[in-house]
């Protein structure tokens, strides 16, 4: 009997280590997971940076161009340079250069991986970030309009903030796009409610078509977007709801989609 009770202990031991070095394995497996899913969606992030880049420097590099050819056209043909010409078109050389310096910087900005909370000024962040997108904005005729009623000041990632602003407005953009949506905008709003900072998003899309509508913060949930990676909300999520303890929220209106980050101040 004794024997019996020892054998069943044993073989109750024996499936317990079993157990935990399947609930250790299971653990190991999603956090593989979520590196991997972290790595996906930087890697789609870094997709439409450089897109947004060839947008953003297209134009100045027309513009360069131009200044050139006049000047290029008079050396050919033995015609005088004229010094104010010269220095009025290096004057404009320079301011070119230093937008497209500035661009470079904002982009570098953007994919710092430092994880330091800092102070910043909502303003010149959501500036900086609208620089990144507002080639591709641009050349599909989409208005974008910014309406901040205060310029709080926040404390957090701000990186991470531009990176979910960047993943909404370019999800807007896909859409207008895609949908082919007559005079297109996306609308920023930026105010201070029960010491939360609030920006929305809103859009005249004509609304997302998901029951329920929260389905679209799911990973790999891509609708209506091509070759999307299906991670930018999911992710856009977890940046505000686990590392700035605020909330994502999401809801149509008549004309399209209107998304809502809530970050509280202090």
């Amino acid at each position: 009997m004794r024997q019996t009770r020892l054998d069943d202990f044993l073989q109750l031991e024996e499936h317990n280590k079993e157990l935990e070095k399947k609930i250790q394995e299971e653990v190991r497996k999603n956090r593989d997971k979520d590196k991997l899913l972290f790595q996906q969606n930087k890697m789609a992030a870094l997709g439409e940076m450089l897109g947004n880049i060839s947008h953003q420097w297209r134009q100045p590099l027309m513009e360069i161009n131009s200044l050139f050819l006049p000047i290029e056209a008079k050396l050919h043909m033995d015609i005088s340079l004229d010094k104010d010409e010269m220095l009025e078109s290096i004057n404009k050389l320079n301011e070119i250069t230093k937008y497209m310096s500035n661009t470079i910087d904002d982009f570098r900005d953007f994919f710092a991986s430092d994880k330091e909370k800092i102070e910043f000024k909502l303003l010149d962040q959501i500036n900086s970030t609208i620089n990144i997108i507002s080639g591709g904005l641009k050349s599909n005729n989409i208005k974008l309009d910014i309406i901040i009623k205060k310029n709080p000041t926040l404390k957090g990632y701000k990186n991470e903030y531009s990176q979910v602003l960047i993943n909404i407005v370019n999800n807007a953009k896909d859409i207008l796009i895609q949908r082919k949506i007559k005079n297109p905008y996306i609308k920023i709003l930026i105010y201070e409610e029960n010491e939360n900072i609030i920006t929305v998003v809103e859009d005249n899309g004509a609304g997302i078509k998901v029951v329920p509508i929260e389905k679209i913060f799911e990973p790999f949930f891509t609708y209506q977007k091509l070759n999307g990676s299906g991670l930018g909300l999911f992710m856009s999520k977890l940046i505000i709801e686990n590392n700035m303890h605020g909330k994502l929220l999401v809801k149509n209106s008549l004309n399209g989609a209107i998304f809502k980050i809530i970050i509280p101040q202090h």
